[in-house]
């Protein structure tokens, strides 16, 4: 059978762009099947885009990563390429993208633009920081070297599609999808991409505050789940001082005086050490835990590429 390119457009009221988005991506992979996955459009995306070739499927939970469950349920392909609807990506690095991933050289190849014209397209205040203190933040916390963390232009494996969980609802899917990759030792590609600003009356979706929140708020559950060890490592040692800083000075008095006239900020001191000592435990328990997870998927990639070439022979 040839092989199959699925083009995954999911979008909310991007009448502006959708018709501009669909015909350059056909023309730029000949033969890939273009879905658009409207979620909750009141402007007629899905009318426009289902005119421009595009297959039209809907998701009513309101949320980038409910439209991401449901597309990477429901389309069975040999490649996937992701891009949001809004014409900031070009077309022009798809070929490149899909071709790094049917020659099975990545499962996850990520569109970077960090790396090329973001910091001057970018008109909306405070997502130049934000996106540079995400990238070292996940770089430091979970040792890879991703240049884009939050990137919407992105070509999958089935393997990746066909094992990633998808648990969060919203904006923060790509950061997910980014420590998934890294946590699983999968394979990760960078291609830089061009990056423009949304046309002029295209309204972006993104809240500055709300998401970035939320994104951080991802990366700290994800550093807990992920990497337990260094999580409750890192307050176990936090407890410590705190207990040792309040506990050595009525220590040193004892020794001096013969009497502790601070019993208070002794069990305080000791309960915060033993607390210490449960967050250490805690954290080795739980990367045990994750490491018997990680054995798991191996188990369960596995599995996947299995059913994948079952499927591709049927």
């Amino acid at each position: 059978m040839p092989d199959k390119i699925a083009v995954l457009i999911p979008c909310y009221n991007e009448s502006l762009t959708i018709a501009k988005v669909v015909g350059d991506f056909k023309a730029a992979l000949p033969g890939a099947d273009i879905y658009v996955y409207d979620n909750n459009s009141t402007d007629g995306t899905d009318e426009i885009a289902r005119a421009a070739g595009a297959i039209v499927r809907y998701e009513y939970r309101k949320g980038k990563g409910n439209v991401v469950r449901s597309m990477f349920r429901d389309i069975l392909a040999d490649c996937y390429l992701m891009v949001d609807g809004d014409d900031t990506y070009p077309a022009e690095h798809a070929r490149e993208m899909t071709d790094l991933v049917m020659g099975r050289k990545a499962d996850m190849v990520i569109g970077d633009r960090l790396s090329t014209t973001y910091f001057t397209e970018n008109k909306r205040r405070f997502h130049n920081g934000g996106n540079v203190l995400v990238r070292k933040l996940i770089n430091r916390i979970f040792k890879g070297g991703v240049a884009d963390i939050m990137t919407g232009y992105r070509a999958f494996s089935p393997l990746f599609v066909k094992s990633y969980p998808v648990v969060h609802r919203g904006f923060e899917i790509e950061t997910d999808m980014t420590i998934f990759a890294l946590d699983k030792n999968l394979l990760i590609r960078s291609v830089p991409v061009g990056y423009r600003d949304r046309p002029e009356g295209s309204v972006s979706k993104l809240n500055t505050v709300r998401d970035g929140f939320r994104v951080l708020k991802t990366i700290f559950q994800l550093f807990k789940d992920y990497r337990p060890l260094p999580f409750f490592g890192l307050i176990a040692l936090i407890l410590f001082l705190f207990g040792a800083a309040a506990f050595i000075p009525v220590l040193a008095e004892y020794f001096r005086t013969g009497i502790v006239p601070r019993f208070p900020t002794m069990i305080a001191a000791l309960f915060l050490m033993l607390a210490a000592i449960e967050a250490l435990c805690c954290g080795l328990i739980l990367d045990t835990e994750v490491k018997n997870s990680r054995k798991m998927y191996e188990l369960h990639f596995t599995r996947v590429m299995m059913d994948i070439g079952s499927r591709k022979n049927n």
